[in-house]
């Protein structure tokens, strides 16, 4: 007779994700989460079956606040729908940025990612968008949202390779060294939104 489950799933993501947020993404694994919840690696299997069950159950955990109900007031552009939930995304994992890779390896089988999508697909099908061009449309917003938080995180502007490309000798690079020193002055949340503002002006059905 099979021993009784004493650990919630919720417990187990919890744990999964003190790991990343500690050790980075690398970090993750079976053995290390088990530890982190102080049982032997073996019994964690007892709960899931392999690390990308794991990674599912992060996810999910850190979507699973994201709300989907994109429409705050009455009447509102679609193009500012979407806004909302790509920032409600940013949002959610602006404290665990190492998570961020996660929402594409699965974003098939996470219930936070497909309410995601499918709350975008609304937005978008309603302005007018279908086939191919709601494909991209979609597409587009996953690269930008994904790739944006993780440059944010890995390579800001406020940090030292901005700084370095500020100081590259201005007779081989004027225009990288003279931009890189404009960018020091951009704050995250300006870049952040005035390049999703870029990418839906782009956007059209």
């Amino acid at each position: 007779m099979p021993r009784p489950r004493s650990l919630s799933m919720d417990r187990l993501a919890a744990a999964a994700l003190a790991v990343i947020d500690r050790d980075g993404l690398a970090g993750l694994s079976m053995r290390a989460v088990a530890s982190e919840l102080g049982m032997a690696t073996m019994s964690l299997y007892r709960y899931v079956s392999d690390r990308e069950q794991l990674e599912g159950l992060v996810v999910d955990r850190v979507l699973a606040g994201v709300d989907v109900d994109v429409v705050p007031s009455p009447g509102l552009p679609w193009r500012d729908q979407l806004a909302v939930l790509v920032e409600r995304v940013r949002a959610a994992v602006a404290r665990h940025p190492e998570v961020v890779p996660l929402t594409l390896t699965h974003r098939h089988t996470s219930a936070g990612v497909l309410r995601w999508a499918e709350a975008a697909l609304v937005i978008l099908t309603e302005a007018g968008f279908d086939g191919r061009r709601r494909v991209i449309a979609l597409r587009s917003l996953l690269c930008y949202l994904i790739g944006a938080i993780q440059t944010e995180h890995l390579g800001p502007l406020a940090g030292s390779g901005t700084r370095t490309m500020a100081e590259l000798p201005r007779d081989a690079f004027p225009l990288l060294a003279e931009t890189a020193g404009d960018a020091r002055r951009v704050g995250a949340d300006e870049e952040f939104r005035e390049g999703l503002d870029v990418l839906l002006r782009g956007l059209a059905p």
